[in-house]
């Protein structure tokens, strides 16, 4: 009678063990799946904002783009880094001549970080290609817009026909009729 006692006694104990190891199992998955939702949307992985560019930046190339946007802007519409390959954006940052006009080289710093952001984000040129240096003549510009029949010459002003926030650094709003 002894050993009946002590057997449901034990797997009494067995049951309740087992029972607060589920329980502790549970309450760690929730307090990870609510760390991991607090820490994503705290920290940026869900912008708020619509992200105006093809790519989404990473911290580290941010202040590239910036000083980009603040360098290129002030005089056109700046590009997306993917329109043209690494080869033609080395070339427009070491020259001064800058589509027959004179511009003010960027200081070192600001040229190592602009040519990071804009090598990252770039395409690779293909070794029979010649260097684009206008939109037209740009692969990357022809297969990011297929089937688009272009204004003759194109040029960046006509970005704005179809990109309404062209002048805004944004390509992805577009109007009504290109959605």
């Amino acid at each position: 009678m002894s050993n009946l006692v002590k057997s449901k006694s034990s797997h009494r104990r067995l049951k309740r063990q087992l029972l607060i190891v589920m329980l502790v199992i549970f309450t760690w998955s929730v307090a990870i799946g609510w760390l991991l939702g607090f820490a994503t949307s705290a920290h940026g992985a869900n912008p708020a904002t619509p992200v105006g560019t093809v790519d989404v930046v990473p911290a580290q190339y941010q202040l590239g783009q910036q000083l980009y946007l603040e360098n290129c802007s002030s005089c056109h519409i700046a590009l997306p880094p993917a329109v043209f390959p690494t080869q033609t954006w080395k070339n427009l940052l070491e020259d001064s001549q800058h589509y027959g006009a004179q511009i003010q080289p960027l200081g070192k710093f600001q040229n190592l970080l602009v040519s990071r952001y804009l090598f990252t984000f770039s395409r690779v040129q293909l070794q029979e290609e010649s260097t684009p240096y206008r939109l037209k003549d740009s692969r990357y510009f022809r297969a990011l817009h297929p089937g688009v029949q272009f204004p003759n010459p194109v040029n960046m002003g006509s970005c704005v026909s179809c990109h309404i926030g062209a002048e805004k650094y944004d390509f992805r709003s577009l109007k009504p009729e290109w959605e």
